[in-house]
């Protein structure tokens, strides 16, 4: 009796995917602002458990652009989205990028990036 209700409570407990990992950034600056490609590796279910976002920040945390992602990529990993204009203020020598999931919220792992 015991194994059964342990079986179905297990059955009725969601999986939960990792959180997303950036992958590899990839930018250029563009007259005054700067163009990201960003590649983003998450373990997409559907709809319940996907990658939603991406972010950029400076080196205080203060957030510079945001690219939200509208639909899971089950079948596409890792997976590349672009995001442009974005501005930089002066003085700026590292960025960070960090992934969100629509479960998890925001990842605890920021891939640092020095500017050149």
């Amino acid at each position: 009796m015991k194994r059964s209700i342990l079986a179905i409570a297990l059955a009725a407990t969601p999986v939960l995917a990792d959180p997303p990992v950036v992958k590899n950034v990839n930018m250029k600056k563009v007259g005054d602002s700067w163009d990201f490609d960003v590649t983003i590796r998450h373990d997409d279910t559907g709809w319940d458990d996907y990658a939603d976002a991406w972010r950029i920040l400076d080196g205080e945390g203060k957030e510079l652009g945001m690219r939200n992602l509208a639909h899971p990529h089950v079948n596409e990993q890792p997976f590349t989205r672009s995001l442009s204009g974005v501005k930089i203020p002066e003085g700026v020598t590292e960025i960070g990028i960090q992934a969100r999931d629509n479960v998890n919220g925001w990842s605890p792992e920021i891939k640092r990036i020095k500017l050149r």
